[in-house]
């Protein structure tokens, strides 16, 4: 496999995968349903509506109906693809996520919808940043985060496969395709982007991207930057952060999300208690004012420069 990803333009919005991933399934195997809040248009589910509209329920906008019902179904011997806007998906309903979904163990596949700060101008309600720490703590749930179309697609495909609750975090935002060949996925197993000996770069979803981006960034100023995507948080392969941490001294990680409770958190856990080494953790430090999705990125850190930054001051730590 390639070890130095590039990126391949103009961007694509994986809500389109995932519909028509998700089309191509259903009409594969009867089992599979959609269960909506009122989020057929937003979830990019009107083909599918069009095509299989005895297996479209929409219950209005209650997302704890919603989950409930996804439960029921899966009990029942159906394949559920819940899906609507990741804030109110994981916030609404979380004790039904918890009770009904991952206590139980149902085959539920959780798809959340416009996550991040990808609502940016409609502000600290509709960011959705909490959801990797909230659906963390629930271990039974797979948490996986795809950072391109055909990754998304890859984890639409293995969420249909797999028996046991998962949760798709997608963003609207418009992200270009890593051109890598032979790339498999796996989900527990990060894929390797870029070889780097001096830091590594930890990142998921919309941010894969500019973590590579910052590594071009740091190789013009003579420092190796691993970069490595991880997907999957739940379960994290601690194989490669525990390679990292041995083989580069130095730990940056970039996530769309709270700077605590999620990838982050969940790395600097892993290092912790088996290799410690300085970790910077690039994210959101809480409620999120209103605002462009670039400008908030920027302000926050979650740019070429800025997580550049965190890298050279990842890197001052361990020879402090």
């Amino acid at each position: 496999m390639a070890v130095t990803a590039a990126t391949t333009a103009p961007g694509i919005d994986c809500r389109k995968a995932w519909a028509e991933t998700l089309e191509s399934l259903a009409a594969a195997d009867e089992r599979i349903v959609v269960v909506v809040n009122d989020s057929v248009g937003s979830s990019n589910l009107g083909g599918f509506q069009a095509k299989f509209p005895a297996r479209t329920i929409n219950v209005g906008i209650a997302e704890q109906n919603m989950v409930g019902v996804a439960a029921g179904l899966a009990n029942g011997g159906r394949i559920p693809f819940v899906s609507a806007a990741s804030c109110f998906l994981t916030a609404r309903s979380l004790e039904q996520i918890k009770a009904d979904v991952a206590y139980a163990g149902f085959n539920v596949k959780l798809v959340g919808q416009s996550s991040g700060i990808a609502y940016g101008e409609l502000g600290a309600t509709h960011h959705s940043i909490e959801d990797f720490a909230w659906l963390r703590a629930l271990g039974p749930i797979t948490v996986i985060a795809p950072c391109d179309a055909w990754e998304t697609a890859e984890a639409v495909k293995w969420a249909a496969a797999h028996e046991g609750p998962v949760y798709l975090r997608l963003s609207r935002m418009k992200v270009p395709t890593l051109d890598l060949p032979d790339r498999s996925f796996t989900p527990g197993k990060a894929e390797l982007q870029r070889k780097g000996s001096d830091v590594s770069i930890i990142a998921n979803g919309t941010t894969v991207h500019l973590a590579i981006e910052a590594a071009e960034t740091l190789a013009a100023e003579g420092v190796s930057a691993r970069v490595l995507n991880m997907h999957t948080i739940t379960p994290l392969d601690t194989d490669a952060v525990i390679s990292a941490a041995r083989e580069t001294g130095a730990i940056v990680t970039v996530e769309e999300a709270l700077d605590r409770g999620g990838l982050g958190g969940a790395v600097a856990e892993c290092t912790s208690a088996t290799h410690p080494v300085p970790v910077q953790r690039v994210g959101f430090p809480g409620f999120m004012p209103t605002g462009s999705i670039a400008s908030l990125f920027e302000e926050f850190g979650l740019s070429r420069e800025g997580i550049a930054g965190a890298a050279r001051i990842a890197i001052r730590r361990k020879g402090a």
